[in-house]
């Protein structure tokens, strides 16, 4: 007899199905695992045996075959234990045949039975609801599993007796319920900047557009402190966004409790990151630190202080929205359409501007410091603004009146002109919806951000004196769009397009 067991394996966030094929025949005892297991899915047989000895049974001494089909993909997790463990009940007749059809399996099994948390349960359950299948998972994972649909049944037991049981009949497992992220502490509030009103007034527009931020200072102007009061400008996710970024965390095993996003991600990774942390790859291809902050923001501090090869890394995703990683036999894709935001000194002393600070190699220190960054990377940030040191008598002053709150509101209004404007344009282009301005392109773009023609005129003028790129030309009428939205006029006009430019900074070495 051979039993079969649905269950899952991933690339990227796509799920692909695999059969788990059980048989037991005469033979020499052995219990072996094919189909092109990794480690972690060969050690399944020690703890699939342990389990079910903690159940009070024990394997035939026969030869047990079990083969993960297709047989070509590699099988990486440990959530092949739980369809292992049932493929090995049914065939035994501890489980109907018949019912094992129904469901998708996938779980950890811990040595006396019970079944852990494992990653990628939520996309798992898409998948399954698809398939008009159900879904067998961890009780810790049942929350994530519930938010596929209604209409998904979902068995979620804490170990393997409890689902026997509940086959058997001698046990009815409770449905699990959908469970969100429990609300955060309020984010900083933008209250306690004092001072650099051009730096908070660039923040509302990056917040307002989605726009790419770089900030140059020396040490201790507030730039760390604005990225860190970003998120409490920016609108909670939608629905279908907290659905997209809680299935990245989720393959990522980051859903703590299996409970989905609310607030956009915020990722801030070290200088020391590799590049498999920030752009992912690893042994199994896990998402990085730009997919993980996928709909949010991530915050590269010291900007020159990471490697080089990392930040060219960094060009084809913030143009795409998408972090391929290439395998000799396969490509992994992950979302990533985050907002950049940067922070950098202005040299390595960090003194520039000021003659009793700097050090003595100034100004070529600035230019060698600077030109870590290519000009392509340069390019591809909407808004450059210059974050200079606050006064004594600007800390002494009391806190403004304007706090978070308020330009998060303004920023709402705009974000829901934004959302109004494209969603009347459908999926554009190749199928992608677009939700900001920072998004539009090409055709799309000409549409709703040009210029009148005074603005126009300027753009053309400027593009010509300070030599922008394509790329330039067209980041200038992005963010000319959102000055418009802010101002809620239809049009994009001559001093949106200044405003525009005035955030515009010549790369280094031009």
């Amino acid at each position: 007899m051979v039993a079969r067991v649905n269950t899952v394996a991933f690339q990227g966030i796509e799920v692909l199905g695999i059969d788990v094929q059980v048989q037991m025949s005469g033979g020499l005892v052995a219990f072996t695992v094919v189909g092109l297991p990794d480690k972690a899915v060969g050690e399944s047989r020690e703890r699939v045996r342990a389990a079910l000895h903690a159940l009070g049974l024990a394997l035939p001494a026969k030869r047990i075959t079990v083969n993960l089909a297709p047989a070509d993909v590699l099988k990486e997790g440990s959530h092949f234990d739980l369809p292992i463990a049932l493929g090995l009940l049914t065939v035994m007749g501890v489980l109907p045949d018949a019912e094992m059809a129904r469901y998708v399996a996938l779980g950890e099994l811990a040595l006396d039975g019970a079944l852990t948390p494992v990653a990628g349960v939520l996309p798992a359950a898409i998948d399954a609801l698809a398939n008009d299948r159900g879904l067998i998972c961890p009780a810790a994972c049942g929350g994530e599993a519930a938010w596929a649909g209604p209409d998904l049944e979902v068995l979620a037991p804490v170990n393997l007796l409890a689902l026997i049981n509940h086959f058997k009949g001698a046990q009815v497992l409770t449905p699990p319920k959908p469970r969100m992220q429990e609300q955060d502490a309020p984010p900083p509030d933008l209250r306690d900047v004092k001072g650099n009103e051009t730096a908070k007034r660039a923040l509302e527009v990056a917040a307002a557009g989605a726009h790419n931020l770089l900030m140059m200072g020396p040490p201790g102007s507030g730039k760390s402190m604005l990225a860190a009061r970003l998120p409490g400008l920016l609108p909670p996710l939608d629905p279908a966004e907290a659905l997209e970024v809680s299935m990245i965390h989720s393959v990522g095993g980051l859903l703590e409790d299996g409970r989905l996003l609310r607030q956009r991600p915020f990722r801030a990774p070290h200088q020391s990151a590799s590049l498999p942390a920030l752009v992912g790859g690893g042994t199994r291809a896990k998402p990085g630190e730009i997919s993980l902050a996928h709909q949010g923001v991530l915050f590269l501090d010291e900007l020159p202080e990471f490697p080089r090869a990392l930040l060219e890394a960094l060009r084809q995703p913030l143009e795409t929205g998408k972090a391929v990683v290439s395998r000799a036999n396969h490509h992994v894709t992950y979302p990533a359409r985050v907002q950049l935001v940067a922070a950098m000194n202005p040299c390595r002393c960090g003194h520039l501007d000021d003659a009793s600070l700097a050090c003595a190699r100034a100004p070529k220190c600035a230019a060698d410091y600077q030109s870590k960054i290519s000009g392509p990377l340069f390019d591809r940030i909407d808004l450059h603004i210059d974050v200079p040191a606050v006064s004594p008598a600007d800390l002494s002053l009391p806190p403004p009146a304007e706090g978070s709150a308020d330009i998060a509101a303004r920023v709402a209004v705009a974000r829901a002109i934004q959302a109004e404007r494209y969603g009347g344009f459908g999926p554009y282009p190749a199928g992608r919806a677009v939700r900001t301005n920072a998004e539009a392109d090409g055709e799309l773009l000409e549409k709703v951000a040009s210029p009148d023609g005074p603005g126009r005129a300027l753009l053309t003028e400027a593009a010509e004196r300070l030599k922008l790129s394509a790329r330039g030309y067209h980041r200038v009428m992005r963010v000319g769009r959102t000055l418009a939205d802010l101002d809620g006029v239809e049009g994009v006009r001559r001093r949106h397009i200044a405003e525009a430019l005035s955030y515009r900074r010549i790369a280094p070495g031009r």
